[in-house]
């Protein structure tokens, strides 16, 4: 635990921090040169605008203590914008500070706002997420778990609900059978909302392509989805969806993620909050992505989207839902968007060939490229178009693959085999000495009998 001096050391630091932001904020207003009427209007300018805090926070300052703040400086100087110390006396019992830090250091992962919520079904109660962060600063128990500085995210935002959707996947547990999770996962940008997620072990385009239709069913279509270049989202048939969905697909510069800043976030709080959970000391593995989902989608509904977020101040679907419902789209043309397509030439006895099937197509087609538009984990189902128009169904003639290679299932280990009982080195050292006996047996028979021998000494 950090020493009393060490603590009066970071008060006082943290003092002259917010007198540097004081006197940065106002050193321009409090130029004597100025005259009353210029004073004023800088000061009005100042209280209208955010300024970064001492702690990166941006914070909003009001005329009435920026004047206080100048008359303050003219008369003391640097030493007057100083804050006084707080001498208050401790309010939050003392075993329930304990049982917080017992909390953090069993989980280290867990955030200020998780043990709040951990306390609170625990007793009822609990101190509020800044008390805690102060506690833990004092502990010494604020350092994530690689050791790495907190993240700064940009501060743009969307001006509505299905504005902008921001996309990303988060690694996360292994299951009880040796595979790691990936969550991808949908944020809207405007209200934090999850508006899509998908729980597997696959990291593909298919698997992505889940969650956005997810999102897109129960959510309504998002004008933009902003995504990383990664091979999920560099995908042709995900510009498909987005064609006929009306949606404009949007890549950050790889290495330069700035507008994704969001999600990473949510990234993090699923990692403090929900994750952490999963691994505390004790609770045995989740046994697959379907338990893992179920968990997921009840945290994110009963938690995550109640509690009103930091940046906001609003709990996430609140604020999505505030204009009233979105408009979601038809079944008929959700199912369109996500159908997969590939083009081929048609031979001259009218068969196409797709993933090593042999179809057969109208013979009016011969020798012109057409759209093969399929279900990717049904390729005995495949439509014909030519220039946008329906030709009929691909009559399956020789089918091997009844799937698309990139559909792969997502299959849990198989169960260990039954235990026959036979132990092979047991029965090895088993017949090993079942012959050692032998070979002893047939040695004793070998020698003569102790009479015979000493006759035969006596007539030698």
């Amino acid at each position: 635990m950090p020493s009393r001096d060490h603590q009066e050391q970071a008060r006082a630091e943290h003092a002259r921090g917010i007198a540097l932001f004081r006197y940065a904020l106002i050193r321009e207003a409090a130029d004597p040169q100025l005259s009353a009427r210029q004073r004023g209007r800088l000061v009005r300018e100042l209280a209208a605008r955010e300024h970064r805090g001492p702690g990166g926070r941006a914070v909003r300052v009001s005329r009435g203590t920026i004047d206080r703040w100048i008359r303050a400086w003219r008369s003391g100087g640097f030493d007057a914008l100083v804050p006084e110390p707080r001498h208050a006396e401790p309010r939050t019992p003392a075993e329930v500070l304990n049982l917080a830090a017992a909390l953090k250091k069993e989980a280290p992962g867990r955030t200020a706002a998780q043990v709040a919520a951990v306390l609170a079904a625990h007793a009822g109660w609990s101190p509020s997420e800044r008390t805690l962060q102060r506690h833990f600063a004092r502990l010494g128990l604020n350092v994530s778990p690689d050791g790495a500085p907190p993240q700064v995210f940009g501060r743009f935002e969307a001006g509505r609900p299905n504005e902008l959707w921001v996309g990303d996947a988060l690694h996360g547990p292994v299951l009880a059978g040796g595979r790691k999770a990936i969550l991808f996962a949908f944020l809207d940008d405007h209200s934090r909302a999850v508006t899509g997620h998908r729980w597997t072990t696959l990291e593909d385009t298919i698997r992505m392509q889940g969650a956005l239709r997810a999102g897109a069913a129960t959510r309504g279509i998002p004008k933009i989805i902003y995504v990383d270049s990664g091979s999920p989202y560099v995908d042709r048939q995900l510009e498909r969806a987005c064609a006929v969905l009306g949606i404009r697909l949007a890549h950050s510069t790889p290495r330069r993620p700035q507008g994704r800043g969001k999600v990473e976030r949510f990234f993090r709080t699923v990692r403090g909050q929900f994750l952490v959970e999963l691994t505390a000391a004790g609770r045995p593995p989740l046994e697959d992505l379907a338990a893992l989902g179920t968990a997921f989608t009840a945290w994110v509904e009963t938690i995550y989207h109640r509690r009103p977020h930091s940046e906001t101040g609003q709990p996430p679907i609140e604020r999505f839902l505030a204009a009233g419902p979105p408009r979601l789209p038809d079944a008929a043309l959700l199912r369109e968007a996500f159908l997969w397509s590939a083009w081929r030439t048609v031979t001259t006895t009218a068969t196409v060939s797709l993933h090593g099937n042999i179809y057969e197509v109208d013979p009016a087609l011969a020798g012109r490229k057409a759209e093969l538009v399929f279900d990717p984990f049904d390729l005995t189902a495949v439509e014909v178009r030519y220039h946008g128009r329906s030709m009929g169904q691909a009559v399956p003639h020789r089918v091997h693959r009844h799937s698309h290679p990139r559909a792969r299932p997502e299959l849990s280990p198989p169960p260990p085999p039954a235990a026959t009982g036979i132990d092979y080195l047991k029965l090895i050292e088993q017949r090993h000495a079942a012959e050692l006996a032998s070979r002893l047996r047939y040695a004793d028979l070998s020698h003569d009998e102790p009479g015979e021998q000493a006759e035969g000494g006596e007539q030698g």
